[in-house]
């Protein structure tokens, strides 16, 4: 179900249109996906959009959540280095090692899986944009605040409670 998203991801870009934060929310039973469009402006607003799409995964009884958006990183041989980078240039942004990226995040109730894919011109084009396939891995910790989306299935009881 998140291979159409990832096509369209592309089209926008090679569209030389913005590739706006967005959490697709969706059933894999009933075949449905719900869209919540991010706002990532600051703290209050990243915890109101992740709050959003916690509610409409509860409504939907979702078993997964798949977020894309477009992004700012560092080479892999800079990573070591983010901290130096940040005090010297306060920003990621604002170093000349920034790389933009499109990243993927599919919450799902077996795992979650992430991809951060570069991107590249399209062609001559200065503007158009376009990335390569993106190769997800299995993240085992993740925090901050997109991360756990889904309900989380609640803890089995050991029968001693009681009810009065």
């Amino acid at each position: 179900m998140v291979a159409p998203l990832i096509e369209r991801a592309r089209v926008l870009l090679e569209s030389d249109e913005s590739l706006h934060p967005i959490a697709f929310v969706g059933s894999s039973t009933r075949r449905t996906i719900k869209i919540v469009v991010l706002s990532t402006a600051d703290g209050d607003v990243e915890d109101s959009s992740a709050e959003q799409v916690r509610q409409v995964a509860f409504r939907e009884d979702a078993d997964f959540v798949f977020t894309v958006t477009e992004a700012w990183g560092l080479p892999p041989e800079k990573v070591g280095k983010y901290q130096a980078i940040l005090d010297q240039y306060g920003s990621i942004e604002a170093s000349p090692y920034a790389i933009d990226f499109v990243s993927f995040a599919l919450e799902t109730v077996r795992g979650s899986w992430v991809a951060q894919v570069p991107l590249k011109p399209k062609g001559i084009s200065k503007r158009k944009k376009t990335f390569g396939e993106p190769r997800f891995r299995l993240v085992t910790e993740s925090a901050g605040g997109f991360a756990t989306l889904l309900p989380q299935p609640a803890e089995p009881s050991d029968g001693g409670d009681t009810l009065h």
